[in-house]
């Protein structure tokens, strides 16, 4: 029996190994979870049975197993990862509170049990002092980059870069901003990386109202050359920031403070914005969108939109996820879902920009089926607002 749990444990470690390396993390993380967690209820109820001499022993490794979870949890909340740490939990309580067992349990003997409750209970408290630690160490690392934040702001760390948006022909006809950080004497973060941790600590508003006064002055510049005042700059817009009062305000005061013309400028929001509050956000986009501010759908069919929520929304643009964009040349269903997502932006007389764009294999799928514009590495990477303009300096 226990070669064979060796045997079962080695190839999940197989499995999630290429799951990982097949860059699917997140499923990888899932799977271990899941298996892990069947594999200690199996073995508590059919061999790690209790008796009057030995306790049980082996559930013990849920805990380390739900502090697993709970940390990845704090990275990216999911649904699923909340579920495989209640029940982590819930089988830890049941197993401590009752002797039960499988009708057709087969008990380890006691005699090789005696040695495997000590050995079982070092390592179970071993693994979730590590856990601990692990979480410590997340906890403290958060509060530090949050603090980094906060200080970057005035320490003017932030910048943005400008990836390059365009028609059918190729012609330029707007970007969109996208938030850097490069910390003094140090190495560019990730968006990924530290977006979530401003969240976390209430930064968003002021790190995005400092972005928008950015944007506005790129227009502001951008308006007094004639190469570059038909461009659009597309700007993103967190929930958290977007469902703060007063942001439509804050976003009419810059235009008048920049004098910019509104319809230069597109705000962007993703579909969890949607669903958060649709009857504040449908408000405030509907002041937005009365002096001609354009207003973008972005990451489309990753979410949870629906037809009613398009319909209502005053939106004028869909951006089709990168995601289906890079799979639909070898995914059917991507395909499928690019070309529906195109005739829907059509019918509902929106604009349909898609992102991820990076062969003209993927160019003329998108033309054929009606897509507009596009972004992507193919047309340019997000570079410094110097490094976007060269192209335009040296077309005049």
């Amino acid at each position: 029996m226990l070669s064979l749990g060796q045997i079962f444990l080695t190839l999940l470690c197989l499995v999630s190994l290429k799951l990982a390396n097949a860059g699917r993390v997140t499923t990888s993380l899932y799977v271990t979870q899941f298996v892990l967690l069947a594999f200690v209820l199996g073995l508590c109820l059919m061999f790690d049975v209790p008796n009057s001499d030995l306790p049980r022993v082996s559930h013990l490794f849920l805990l380390p197993l739900a502090l697993v979870g709970y940390i990845n949890f704090k990275t990216k909340r999911s649904p699923i990862q909340a579920v495989l740490i209640g029940a982590s939990l819930l089988g830890f309580i049941a197993l401590s509170s009752t002797h039960y067992a499988l009708p057709f349990a087969q008990p380890i003997a006691d005699d090789i049990r005696i040695y495997g409750v000590w050995v079982n209970s070092i390592i179970a408290t071993a693994l979730s002092a590590l856990c601990v630690y692990a979480l410590q160490a997340e906890i403290e690392r958060t509060d530090r980059l949050a603090r980094n934040l906060a200080d970057a702001l005035w320490r003017e760390e932030f910048e943005l870069y400008y990836q390059p948006q365009v028609d059918r022909n190729g012609r330029r006809i707007g970007a969109e901003a996208l938030l850097r950080w490069t910390p003094t004497g140090g190495k560019l973060i990730s968006p990924a990386e530290f977006i979530p941790a401003a969240e976390q600590a209430g930064l968003m508003g002021r790190i995005g109202y400092w972005v928008l006064q950015q944007a506005m002055q790129t227009l502001a510049d951008w308006a007094k050359n004639e190469e570059t005042r038909h461009l659009t700059l597309s700007v993103n817009v967190s929930a958290s920031q977007f469902l703060e009062d007063g942001f439509e305000r804050s976003v009419l005061n810059l235009i008048e403070t920049f004098g910019i013309d509104p319809t230069r400028l597109k705000i962007e929001l993703t579909e969890s914005v949607m669903v958060a509050n649709p009857e504040l956000v449908t408000a405030k986009m509907h002041v937005l969108r009365a002096v001609g501010i354009g207003m973008a759908l972005d990451d489309f069919g990753t979410g949870y939109s629906s037809l009613g929520y398009l319909r209502q929304l005053p939106l004028t643009q869909l951006k089709i996820d990168r995601s289906f964009v890079q799979s639909m040349m070898d995914n059917k269903r991507s395909a499928a879902l690019v070309r529906s997502i195109v005739q829907m932006g059509l019918d509902l007389e929106l604009d349909v920009l898609a992102e991820g764009v990076e062969t003209r294999e993927q160019v003329n799928f998108l033309t054929q089926n009606g897509c507009q514009a596009y972004q992507g590495f193919l047309f340019g990477r997000p570079v410094p607002l110097d490094d976007f303009m060269r192209p335009a300096a040296a077309a005049a």
